[in-house]
């Protein structure tokens, strides 16, 4: 296998040639399910490790969930037996070696650190689910597992750190002591560990947590797409910022979502015994 330095200094010698697309760098897919955007991490072979070419069309994808008013929640999925085993790094010497972040500072961030989405997303995740993996499931709104996951923050036995997202959500999520846990050590966890620790909500049978996941993704979009972002907000808020903020936001919130259409739908509905027909404004 090529070393790490050696493919570095190849792509610093390359740096100026045309590079023709390479078929194994592996690929994102999209498809509209209704009101749903199903995000797909395809590269199977390669337990879907990502290429830089991955990770920008992910960042692509995120970014027309979030401007397709049509859309109202995302499902992040993987094809074959395994979510991602994290970054390949003899992929992204190139971009490591320009300096780039790993995501492009134009185009929504899926790990929810930088350039924020308002749409809420499920992750549905399987077998191998390793560095990236775990960061991007913690990045959605609620995870559901297969119960043959494996999951590893490894970045310390790289000589490197967790650097998107897993040093505050793992905190945030377990706490301290258990976060370290896993982060100092790079040691693997279950599902059943995961789902105590609050990375995960559901567990299900290998196969079906596509589809659990869907179901949860057609329940939240067919609430009030305005109250379901402002609820999303306010709980990021109050986690990022602190309870006192997420408080005094909360009237101001309020006031606008009882002036919209689906407030007034919401109860029309509830008096009329039968679910709402909310349409965003």
């Amino acid at each position: 296998m090529e070393h790490v330095y050696e493919a570095l200094l190849r792509s610093r010698n390359q740096r100026s040639m045309k590079i023709e697309p390479d078929p194994t760098d592996g690929r994102i897919l999209t498809r509209k399910e209704g009101a749903i955007l199903v995000i797909t991490i395809d590269r199977p072979a390669k337990l879907n490790g990502f290429s830089a070419v991955m990770l920008d069309e992910l960042s692509e994808a995120f970014t027309q969930m979030e401007n397709d008013s049509a859309i109202r929640c995302g499902v992040l999925r993987a094809s074959g037996r395994n979510f991602t085993a994290g970054l390949e790094l003899g992929k992204l010497v190139g971009r490591f070696a320009e300096g780039k972040s790993l995501f492009p500072s134009d185009k929504i961030d899926p790990v929810n650190l930088r350039k924020l989405r308002n749409k809420p997303v499920v992750a549905a995740v399987q077998g191998i689910c390793f560095t990236l993996g775990i960061e991007l499931m913690l990045a959605a709104d609620m995870v559901v597992a297969a119960s043959d996951c494996r999951f590893a923050q490894l970045e310390v036995q790289r000589g490197i750190m967790a650097s998107a997202g897993a040093t505050i959500r793992m905190a945030e999520r377990a706490g301290l002591g258990n976060a370290l846990r896993f982060l100092l050590t790079g040691d693997e966890f279950d599902a059943e560990t995961a789902l105590r620790l609050g990375f995960v909500q559901e567990i299900v049978a290998p196969g079906e947590e596509g589809a659990r996941a869907m179901a949860l993704a057609e329940r939240i979009a067919a609430q009030a797409p305005l109250a379901v972002a402002a609820t999303l907000a306010n709980v990021r808020r109050s986690v990022f910022e602190g309870p006192n903020e997420a408080v005094a936001e909360l009237q101001n919130l309020q006031s606008r979502l009882r002036t919209s259409e689906d407030a007034v739908e919401g109860i029309r509905s509830f008096v009329e015994r039968r679910p709402g027909k909310f349409v965003g404004r």
